[in-house]
């Protein structure tokens, strides 16, 4: 699995497609984050802003390979592993991503509740982050991987599927992303942090599952 990741990796860095994920990302930090505000408010944003980053890079690596290299990596390693090692490599790169653009943000944020009046701990603040930041990557992959190949192989009905999806995800009141980073919202009301575990629980045994159907479909539909 490790040579997997590595040459999947190589791929992604190769290609230069991670390129329009990550604009997209700074596009969203640069409107949803000013230097000042208070840090818990803008760590919510940071984190909320994964969700269409990792299902973008999600799609990216799940769809890197021509076909005739998928088919030798297939042949070497089998189809599920292959997939597996794509969509991890998704999610290490949107979750490396999230690190950053978490410390960035606690960095230049102020260290406050939202009215100013309550102190928030720089640390503290910074690991509920970094764990809010982490359940939306988790979700932003486990929507990349279900509406993507090999569950849905044409690109009118993935990109649309996809969009679709990271709304609900970002929206819907039962979305564990949704409860994290309301916890870091309503936190930020009255300067208390919350560690958002359960919803990061949540999280993984979403992205576990949806994997789980992915990798599946690979092998059985090539």
């Amino acid at each position: 699995m490790t040579a997997l990741l590595r040459y999947q990796t190589a791929l992604l860095i190769r290609s230069h497609r991670w390129l329009a994920p990550l604009l997209l990302h700074a596009a969203f930090l640069a409107v949803g984050v000013r230097v000042g505000e208070p840090v818990l408010g803008a760590l919510g944003i940071a984190a909320a802003a994964l969700v269409p980053t990792a299902a973008w890079l999600t799609r990216v690596c799940v769809t890197n390979e021509p076909p005739a290299a998928r088919d030798c990596s297939a042949a070497a390693a089998g189809p599920g592993r292959t997939h597996l090692a794509a969509v991890l490599t998704a999610l290490l790169a949107s979750a490396a991503l999230g690190t950053v653009c978490a410390a960035l943000v606690a960095a230049v944020s102020a260290p406050s509740s939202a009215d100013r009046a309550v102190a928030v701990p720089f640390w503290p603040a910074l690991r509920a982050g970094l764990a809010a930041a982490l359940a939306c990557a988790l979700l932003g992959v486990a929507v990349g991987a279900l509406c993507n190949r090999p569950l849905l192989r044409s690109t009118a009905q993935a990109v649309p599927a996809t969009v679709l999806a990271v709304f609900l995800v970002l929206f819907a009141g039962v979305s564990p992303a949704m409860a994290a980073v309301e916890g870091l919202v309503t936190g930020s009301r009255d300067g208390s942090v919350h560690l958002p575990l359960l919803p990061l629980t949540a999280a993984a045994v979403l992205a576990a599952g949806a994997t789980a159907v992915a990798c599946a479909a690979s092998g059985r539909r090539g």
